[in-house]
């Protein structure tokens, strides 16, 4: 009898020594992944080089028990989105957060999509449906995390209404917060303080001051083969840019979900096709 007891206590530890390592597996693949594909891919990637890796077409789950684990997880990508997009890694962090109940909401479970973004007319990836505002509503759906990070940088950057946020310095989060409630990101009123209180409760604005350490500021948007931008300036028209980047006026139109052909100072085209999930 003490024989059998000693065996299955001994066989208890195994089982949970091997979903403790199961678990922290999990929740380092996701960096893992993004270095390890980045790397292979060129051997003689710049610093700034910021571009994703393929999507394998294979739906990755994530487990994530906690806001630490969640920050520890995706505050690279967050950094990597602030150098392609100006975004400050801190907002990018909150939102991811806020909107996907660090990673454990059931959108975000279900889609990989951690910043509640909806289909929109024109979205062409993969997507499922979700109860929010209404039943049933079109949330888009991502293979891996990371380009869920890099919709969110491409939807804020190609969207006239959050074209001002980018005046603001990249380390100002609390003029950014209160930006995104303005330009209509989020209907709650407490939306500005709730980003707020996350960056200044876990130290988010760290990763900013990292990145600016670096050298990155507000006007060194990088732009790679696969996700070009043009910054609008004064005196552009759609016809121009689409001569410059030898891209019809209508695809550009289609790519950035432009309803007309009115475009402001500080607004960030895509100029380049991007395969996110296609």
């Amino acid at each position: 009898m003490k024989n059998k007891i000693v065996l299955l206590f001994v066989l208890g530890i195994f089982v949970l020594g091997c979903k403790s390592k199961k678990a922290t597996s999990d929740r380092l693949r996701t960096k893992n992944v993004l270095a390890a594909d980045r790397n292979k891919t060129s051997k003689n990637r710049s610093a700034s080089d910021t571009s994703m890796p393929k999507d394998s077409g294979r739906f990755v789950k994530f487990k994530i028990e906690t806001i630490s684990e969640y920050i520890e997880t995706f505050s690279e990508i967050a950094q990597l989105e602030m150098k392609a997009y100006g975004i400050p890694a801190s907002i990018t962090l909150a939102q991811g957060l806020l909107e996907s109940g660090y990673g454990k909401g059931e959108l975000a479970m279900k889609t990989n999509n951690h910043f509640g973004i909806k289909c929109h007319k024109g979205w062409q990836g993969d997507y499922d449906f979700h109860d929010d505002d209404e039943k049933g509503e079109c949330f888009r759906k991502y293979n891996h995390p990371m380009f869920s990070f890099r919709d969110h940088s491409i939807f804020l950057t190609t969207r006239s209404r959050y074209a001002f946020l980018f005046d603001y310095r990249n380390t100002d989060y609390k003029s950014w917060a209160k930006g995104l409630r303005k330009a209509g990101y989020a209907t709650d009123k407490k939306y500005p303080q709730k980003l707020i209180y996350l960056i200044e409760k876990y130290q988010l604005y760290k990763y900013d001051k990292e990145i600016r350490k670096q050298g990155f500021k507000n006007d060194d948007l990088v732009a790679t083969d696969s996700d070009a931008v043009h910054i609008v300036r004064k005196g552009d028209t759609l016809y121009a840019i689409s001569k410059k980047y030898y891209v019809s006026v209508d695809e550009l139109k289609r790519m950035n979900n432009l309803r007309d052909s009115s475009l402001s100072i500080g607004q960030k085209l895509m100029v380049k096709n991007i395969n996110i999930n296609k």
